[in-house]
């Protein structure tokens, strides 16, 4: 680590806070961090050690990484996530103190979920500190899918979430339903809202051949994210059930990524007798994960429609669409806004009407191609991450503008 002094007062100077990824892993925060640091800004980056990302302090691509040691996924329980956000809070406040006296920051670029790094933001505001507020998750929503419930914690992540938009200078949303949010349930002035989408770098995320360690069998669908309680990989095993059913054996299921909830699912899977058509890759990244989703025919998103995945953009979608591949999906706001018609829309978590769509792809591989290619000409023409850097750099300026 630099010991110098504070720099010249010409650079700008990021600290991103993110409390449940490491970076690099976290693919929105990474392109965010690199795009800033590439048009001159200088970023420091506090986040969780974790997935082989356990060095207390990294210097890559021109981006300073400190990260803390990760404390335990709250599953359920106020207890439980009151450890966990006490644990994250402590190492914010301890690591912010080391960076401030390294380098310096002028903005606290705060990513959810929690929405509590508006506590850090505040310890900072009087000495000039700008706070722009990263909505990756809308938290209320998040914490009604993953339990089914409301109650007392939903009470107060509502509250978290409308103290977060009140610290804000400005705020960056995923897509067109969280600027609503932001500007509706959070106040925010229009002029303060900027959509900045989650997309891959299309001179990265290339289709190719895959890895043919992968092809065993004569269709094989991919699923890639955060093995969770609310990603719907349950209605996905369901829906593979059903395609036996129909006769449709000559198809594997490829599961790239990790999570708390994957002995769940592989429970799942290893119960409706599937084993055989299910491979769980484990986290991929870099080339690995390029040839294992470049190695799929059809990319499923089996999300289940409720009020969070109703209106979040998902990653894997975007990540399926820029390598060609045709998209099904459940019917969900978002999930048309992105796609298109690159996608096929199953009635909200029907699994027998997912594996019907799927069938359909299956039966019509000259179509399922043209879908592909029409996936991707949509992600070049409107929705790669280039177009989001001008919106990112754009929230930048306005923060900079602030008193």
């Amino acid at each position: 680590m630099s010991s110098r002094p504070y720099p010249d007062s010409a650079i700008r100077r990021v600290l991103i806070v993110v409390e449940n990824l490491p970076v690099p892993l976290d693919r929105r925060v990474w392109l965010e961090a690199t795009s800033l640091t590439a048009a001159g800004y200088e970023v420091s980056v506090i986040c969780p050690m974790g997935r082989g990302w356990n060095k207390t302090y990294e210097l890559i691509d021109g981006v300073h990484i400190h990260r803390h040691p990760a404390p335990p996924e709250a599953h359920s329980g106020a207890i439980a996530y009151a450890r966990e956000y006490a644990h994250a809070i402590r190492h914010w406040f301890r690591l912010a103190r080391v960076i401030r006296q390294e380098r310096g920051f002028d903005v606290i670029h705060g990513c959810n979920p929690p929405d509590l790094v508006f506590l850090l933001a505040l310890r900072y505001r009087l000495a000039g500190v700008r706070y722009l507020f990263d909505h990756h998750d809308v938290c209320p929503e998040l914490f009604e899918a993953k339990f089914g419930k409301r109650g007392l914690l939903y009470g107060v992540m509502r509250l978290w979430e409308r103290i977060t938009f009140a610290c804000a200078h400005v705020s960056i949303a995923t897509n067109e339903s969280f600027a609503r949010i932001a500007r509706d349930r959070g106040g925010m002035a229009p002029e303060d809202v900027f959509v900045v989408r989650s997309a891959p770098r299309i001179e990265k995320f290339l289709p190719g051949a895959g890895d043919p360690a992968y092809r065993k069998s004569g269709t094989v669908l991919g699923w890639i994210g955060i093995i969770g309680q609310q990603e719907g990989l349950e209605l996905l095993v369901e829906a593979v059930r059903h395609l036996r059913d129909m006769g449709k054996i000559d198809v594997h299921v490829l599961i790239i990524g990790f999570g708390p909830h994957q002995p769940v699912i592989e429970a799942e899977v290893a119960r409706a007798g599937l084993t055989d058509h299910f491979t769980f890759t484990g986290a991929l990244y870099g080339e690995a994960m390029l040839g294992a989703l470049n190695a799929i025919d059809i990319g499923v998103a089996p999300d289940p429609k409720n009020a969070m995945n109703d209106i979040s953009t998902m990653n894997k979608v975007m990540e399926y669409m820029t390598l060609e591949k045709p998209v099904v999906q459940f019917d969900l706001t978002e999930g048309r806004a992105s796609a298109g018609d690159a996608s096929l829309y199953a009635r909200a978590n029907d699994p027998r009407d997912l594996a019907d769509r799927i069938a359909w792809l299956m039966d019509n591989p000259d179509d399922a191609r043209v879908m592909g290619r029409r996936g991707r000409e949509r992600v070049l023409d409107r929705l790669s991450w280039d177009h989001s850097v001008p919106q990112l750099l754009a929230a930048y300026e306005r923060v900079f503008s602030k008193d």
